[in-house]
């Protein structure tokens, strides 16, 4: 069993972020809903390889080319498979605002075989599965999800599924708290 009682390493503030990661950790704490966006005040210690995990992140995620449902789909797909409450806290909100109702919560932590999805998401999410647990998709599904995704989408929920997983391994390692909201 991990311990997640204390950080490993404490969320930084000005001293410790420089100034313009303390902006940085400032609007998006703001826009998480959060006085405290602890992954960010944490990762913020990094200096510049924060700004471009940022850059590389939001290009995913909100900016990526598959539509915010189906990436939120996919993120808290992962985040359940990692359990990772940090990502699932943050992505149950930004899923709401992208139609991922209660619902349709369930069923991502039921996973691909629960009744209620289209063909395309439950492609979508054995995708994922398969991501997460055997770090490859087999030929089947890839075909099966290539008909509803072009290439630069494929290539896209590949990086989104490692971009999370990563970021669930980084948050358990560090001990990142849960924010509060």
């Amino acid at each position: 069993m991990v311990s997640a009682s204390q950080p490993r390493i404490a969320p930084g503030r000005l001293r410790e972020l420089g100034p313009i990661n303390w902006a940085a950790w400032q609007i998006l704490s703001r826009a998480s809903g959060t006085s405290d966006a602890q992954l960010f005040s944490t990762l913020g210690r990094t200096g510049r390889l924060f700004r471009g995990w940022l850059h590389f992140s939001g290009m995913l995620m909100p900016a990526g080319r598959l539509r915010r449902h189906d990436s939120e789909l996919v993120i808290l797909r992962v985040a359940h498979l990692r359990d990772c409450a940090y990502e699932t806290d943050h992505h149950i909100r930004l899923g709401r605002r992208a139609g991922v109702t209660p619902e349709i919560l369930d069923r991502i932590r039921q996973g691909s075989g629960a009744d209620g999805w289209t063909d395309k998401h439950r492609a979508l999410l054995t995708a994922v599965d398969q991501l997460v647990q055997i770090r490859d998709i087999d030929d089947s599904t890839w075909n099966h999800l290539s008909t509803y995704y072009d290439d630069k989408r494929l290539i896209e929920i590949v990086l989104l599924v490692n971009q999370y997983e990563g970021l669930a391994a980084t948050i358990h390692t560090l001990r990142i708290r849960r924010d509060d909201f």
